[in-house]
Formats: C-alpha cells, structure tokens, sequence
C-alpha cells in the first residue's frame, strides 16, 4: 500500500480516546491531518476497509495486515456540524508515514486515557477535543 501527500500536516496529536487506544493497540493514538486533495492513492486503495465508529467516523485499516491507515468523517458522522474542516481531511497516523517531521503538539482525550498509562511530557493535555484554531 502506497500514498503521497503533497501538501502540509497540520494537527499533529496524540489521542488517549478508548476507540484509538483500542484500534492501535497501545496507550494512545499520535496522529496528523491532511487535506484530502492533497492526498493521492499510488497503490493498494482498493485494500482499505472501514469501520464505522458509533458517532460515524471511519477508521480505515489494511484489510490483509490490518494497519490503521487513514481515518474520516463518514456520511454518517454526528459532530460534521461542530467540525466541518473535518470533512476536507484525513486522519493519518504519525507511526505509518517515513518522515514526518512534524510532532506531537498536544494531548487530547486524557480524560479517558489508559490508567495505566502516565503522561510525563511537557505537552498541553485536553480532557477531550483541543481549542480550535
């Protein structure tokens, strides 16, 4: 499976939500968005299922290894109204992409967070959604 992204990462986080820290299996989820124009499929497309979440966001994975690959707002998606440039992006896990160079800026979800799990950076923490830009 293979993509480009010619534009910018924006939104650079981790997420501590129970849905993220199930789907990828660790403590929490590092993540940026992209504009979904500036995202191009070179190969393997067709090998993306989703996963409609309760509140309708999909979480796309790699139907044969199973690898989160991209997340978006669905046709379905309860919170298009409160998050609109949502509808123009796609989620994309820090772990898949070569080289970023873009880190974690913020930690959102920390009220549901992993108890197990303690948060030792010096990163801002947001009990959910952070402020909005």
């Amino acid at each position: 499976m293979k993509f480009e992204i010619a534009g910018p990462l924006s939104g650079p986080l981790n997420c501590h939500c129970s849905q993220c820290r199930k789907q990828h299996g660790a403590a929490f989820r590092s993540r940026v968005r992209v504009r979904i124009e500036d995202f191009r499929w070179v190969d393997g497309e067709q090998l993306v299922k989703y996963y409609e979440g309760p509140s309708g966001f999909l979480r796309g994975f790699c139907g044969e290894c199973g690898s989160p690959i991209l997340n978006r707002a669905g046709p379905n998606w309860n919170k298009a109204a409160e998050f609109p440039r949502t509808l123009s992006e796609y989620g994309i896990p820090l772990a898949i992409l070569d080289d970023p160079h873009i880190p974690p800026a913020c930690h959102v979800f920390v009220g549901s967070k992993a108890p197990w799990f303690e948060i030792t950076d010096d990163l801002p923490q947001y009990a959910e959604y952070p402020p909005r830009d």
